[in-house]
């Protein structure tokens, strides 16, 4: 699979190309700029862009912007954001618009690179992947609030997992449960968030979706400290 790189900082963008190498994509490009991974897209029409939230000139969110704008211009574009912090409207921002071959990582997540190439690897392949850490924080400001205040303590945990994009059986091994009880926790979510009875793997999807549109119309996000992470 070929892919296109955006990170303004030059260190980072080395480790990203030998990770993704070591995963078995070829990177056709890097660039450090939004303006350049347009370029880079509109030339090579990869199977991936790994795009920074924040780059030059303003350092806000053209990463996001940009990814945006890919998915306008070359719809099925798979793009992975990667942000420094926890900031849950960047994914809220992308997933609204498409929700497959969508991922929001954070930078921290490159170190543990066969789970990094794992989740990159979903997206290329049309999945969806959210970092851990924007599913628990989502989690943690919306637990007061419907229509997730409907879900019980484990399925919110069934509901973490899923936006980290595992299957029932990663699941069940994540909670040490078996897959039956995994199913079903799944399906009282699905009743729960009333989503519609479409395609299995859409629902997943749009479980998570659900939760972080009702997160943005709340306000809720904005009324809330960003939680800093650590630096890769």
């Amino acid at each position: 699979m070929r892919a296109v790189i955006a990170e303004d900082s030059v260190l980072l963008r080395v480790g990203l190309i030998k990770v993704l190498e070591m995963g078995g994509f070829q990177v056709v490009a890097e660039v450090g700029d939004a303006e350049g991974l347009l370029a880079a897209v509109a030339e090579h029409r990869p199977e991936l862009a790994l795009i920074d939230v924040r780059m030059p000139p303003g350092f806000t969110d053209e990463g996001v912007r940009a990814a945006m704008e890919i998915r306008r211009r070359w719809p099925g574009t798979p793009v992975v954001l990667l942000s420094q912090y926890v900031e849950e409207r960047y994914a809220a921002d992308l997933l609204s618009a498409n929700t497959s071959g969508v991922g929001y990582l954070l930078k921290q997540r490159v170190a543990d690179v066969a789970d990094f190439v794992a989740a990159v690897r979903r997206v290329a392949d049309g999945g969806t992947a959210l970092d851990p850490q924007v599913v628990a924080q989502l989690l943690l400001l919306r637990r007061d609030s419907d229509p997730l205040a409907r879900l019980t303590r484990r399925e919110r945990e069934v509901l973490g997992l899923m936006a980290e994009g595992r299957s029932n059986a990663g699941i069940a091994q994540a909670l040490v449960v078996s897959e039956s009880a995994v199913a079903k926790h799944i399906n009282n979510i699905f009743a729960k968030l009333d989503l519609p009875v479409v395609d299995a793997d859409h629902r997943r999807v749009l479980a998570v979706l659900r939760f972080l549109r009702d997160t943005e119309a709340s306000g809720t996000l904005a009324a809330e400290p960003r939680r800093r992470m650590s630096r890769w």
